[in-house]
């Protein structure tokens, strides 16, 4: 039981109560209130009398306060059982995003700030950032044009893109296609993955329904001995969500139109301006010359994978084709850490049930960054719930809550909340991610608002007979996002606009990559582990009665087999980073054309597949004669209309930094408490609050080099 004094949060949490109609009505209240605060700065303050505390403060003031709301106005679209609940905050959020081109179109607001920008005070340097942050917003949202048909063209281009994005997300969140299978055409697939799968009635009795969700998905293509299933299981993921497609092609096209009407040459370089490469150029420099060094050893791992194959083939006395298709990929890729490595990762999901893995992540995020997670359950939750109704805390009865503390030695003060919402269900985003539910601030009596933070993933859910089991690549995901969520809770800014993972997008994923070390460190993987046999007395039956006679496993995994998933870190590496680089290149090539006219006529998913295959080296239906249009995966490509658009790079160029600060700091000690609490204060607790560069050079004492992460790659 956790000390009485931390069982008491000087904050409520957020309730989850709305309906339908609460939640366009709150939308609309905040919306005027807002409004208001704007109206009245326009009436009452000249440009003469303008300073960063009559203009700039009220401005962050009022978008402190609505964040505390419109965050989760629109966050019921992403988790909400409740279909029309789902709609309404899909209504919310455009509400929310027309106001919000509103605002930041308006002249005479934007006049008032001009006047504070001229004016050079002093101020405090995450205030100057704001300042400048304010100023440019305004500029890069169309006021640097001169009012009339080009203004309004790009109000009416900004409010489109708004509403293709929300469509577009909402599309994939309520995506719920699948196959009938029989048991046969899904012999090799684990008995626990079928054992959850729907069994068909009428035409389909006897067969079971794959859905494209996660759980169902990855097993299958991992372990379908059946290649024609793996071949129709891929292509009918790639055209999941086709209603996506001509979104994705108004949208490319939208942008290059609004980027050239404020003067830039594409749409990239409009994004990449505020970004820590700053430059189109540079990006794609990095792109190229990481595609130059992985191309001999993507070329090399897909030759070795190939053989794999045609041995397995006529094994069972099938023919070779000479081909190695997508579908192959994560079958053999898996055959071969089976085959070359003893890799058993479904003995090694057994030493990771999902509950103990969590406990474990938290216990090593305690020791290193000074924390404490109280979990909140039962009669605390009614204590702590502003109605008086624990249920009324989260927004599904699968969700877990905790509330987070300093230790004792960071002073045992309140940190925040943090939300795990773990399983697949109807309507819910298909991923995995981190959403921020409330920032922190400094509110106007100079007291702090904490955060709250939610997990929103797709794990397998837990039976009676068994627990849900993470495969080590669902471990390093959870630890991933579990590093955002830290990154919200720890961050102590003055404005919310510049708190936890609101960093540019290219730095933003390094501290959660850095963080998937610690799943590669033998003490940490032995401290996470826990046989799931070890549990209960009814899991332990049940692992009994499957290995017949058996002794019962060891509690933590052996150092044996720790060795062999070490071991495979990097096996396929060139192939997996290859495939990012797919990823990122038809992003900037779709944001990067020559004119508006090759956007215009560009056959977008001909392009997608014929990148993919030029450079991930993997074959798709294509070499069968089916055309560059067999499958639209551009349409199920959430990051590229969520925000990612011409910065999907910054999951690799981010790899640079984290694979810096990691070999740098922590590399020869992991949990080293007083580097963990360095790292917390110098790097998560500053958000966006300053220029990232600055950030990581403050860290590291120079500025940062690539040399880490070629050498992890192999490619020093």
């Amino acid at each position: 039981m956790a000390p009485e004094k931390l069982r008491k949060p000087p904050q409520a949490p957020p309730t989850f109560t709305a309906t339908p109609k609460s939640l366009i009505d709150d939308t609309n209240r905040l919306i005027q209130s807002s409004r208001k605060v704007q109206d009245s700065l326009v009436t009452n303050i000249t440009p003469e009398s303008a300073t960063f505390a009559n203009v700039l403060v009220p401005l962050a003031q009022d978008e402190n306060v609505m964040a505390l709301e419109s965050h989760i106005l629109g966050f019921y679209q992403s988790v909400s059982s409740d279909q029309t609940l789902r709609d309404a905050s899909t209504e919310a959020e455009k509400l929310m995003d027309d106001f919000s081109i509103e605002s930041v179109m308006r002249e005479d607001v934007y006049k008032l700030v001009d006047a504070v920008s001229k004016k050079n005070e002093s101020l405090d340097p995450e205030s100057r950032k704001l300042l400048e942050k304010e100023h440019k917003d305004y500029v890069r949202n169309g006021l640097g044009l001169p009012a009339g048909p080009k203004r309004d063209r790009f109000k009416e281009i900004k409010k489109r893109l708004s509403q293709i994005s929300i469509e577009f997300q909402k599309n994939l969140n309520e995506e719920n296609g699948g196959i009938w299978f029989t048991r046969e055409e899904l012999d090799g697939v684990p008995e626990d993955v079928l054992s959850g799968l729907k069994k068909g009635e009428g035409e389909n009795e006897g067969k079971l329904r794959l859905s494209f969700k996660y759980p169902d998905l990855f097993p299958t293509l991992k372990f379908a001995k059946n290649a024609e299933t793996r071949k129709q299981v891929m292509i009918a993921n790639e055209n999941k969500c086709n209603q996506n497609v001509p979104l994705f092609k108004e949208a490319i096209v939208l942008r290059d139109e609004a980027a050239r009407l404020l003067g830039y040459p594409s749409h990239a370089a409009f994004r990449v301006e505020d970004k820590m490469a700053k430059t189109p150029e540079t990006v794609n420099s990095f792109l190229g010359d990481l595609r130059s060094r992985l191309a001999a050893g993507g070329q090399k791992e897909r030759e070795a994978l190939k053989t794999l194959k045609q041995a397995d083939l006529e094994s069972h006395g099938e023919k070779f084709d000479g081909h190695y298709y997508l579908w192959d990929h994560r079958f053999y890729d898996r055959v071969m850490l089976e085959k070359h490595y003893q890799l058993d990762q479904q003995l090694i999901a057994e030493y990771f049930p999902l509950q103990t893995t969590i406990e474990g992540m938290l216990k090593i995020f305690e020791e290193l960054f000074g924390l404490v997670f109280v979990e909140i359950t039962g009669e605390d939750r009614n204590q702590l719930s502003p109605t008086g109704k624990g249920s009324d805390v989260t927004w599904h009865e699968d969700v877990q809550i905790f509330s987070v503390w300093d230790d004792e030695g960071e002073g045992s003060g309140f940190v925040g909340y943090l939300y795990l919402d773990l399983f697949p269900r109807e309507g819910k985003y298909g991923h995995a991610a981190n959403f921020n539910i409330q920032p922190g601030f400094i509110d106007t009596s100079g007291n702090r608002h904490f955060p709250a933070t939610a997990l929103v993933c797709n794990f397998s859910k837990p039976t009676l007979k068994k627990p849900s089991l993470l495969k080590h690549d669902e471990v390093v995901t959870l630890f991933h996002e579990l590093g955002h969520g830290i990154h919200d809770l720890v961050s102590k800014t003055i404005y919310s606009r510049f708190h936890g993972t609101n960093t540019v997008r290219d730095f933003v994923e390094a501290p959660s990559q850095m963080l998937e070390n610690w799943c590669w460190a033998p003490s940490q993987l032995k401290s996470l582990s826990k046989h799931y046999s070890a549990i209960s007395p009814e899991y332990l039956k049940e692992w009994q009665e499957h290995n017949n006679g058996k002794s019962q496993p060891p509690e933590q995994i052996p150092d044996d087999v720790i060795e062999n998933l070490i071991r495979t870190k990097h096996v396929n590496d060139a192939l997996f980073n290859l495939r990012q680089l797919h990823f990122g290149i038809f992003d900037m090539t779709v944001h990067q054309p020559e004119s508006h006219d090759a956007i215009e006529k560009l056959p977008v998913s001909a392009t997608y597949n014929s990148l993919r295959k030029e450079i991930s080296q993997l074959e798709g239906p294509e070499v069968l004669g089916q055309g560059d249009e067999w499958g639209h995966g551009e349409a199920t490509f959430g990051h590229l209309i969520g925000g990612y658009d011409a910065g999907y790079y910054g999951y690799l160029s981010s790899q640079v930094y984290s694979a810096d600060m990691f070999y740098t700091i922590f590399r020869s000690d992991p949990m080293n408490p007083k580097e963990g609490r360095r790292y917390r204060h110098m790097v998560l607790e500053k958000g966006g609050s300053q220029d990232e560069m600055k950030t990581l050079t403050d860290f590291l004492g120079r500025e940062p080099k690539t040399d880490a992460f070629y050498k992890e790659l192999g490619l020093a």
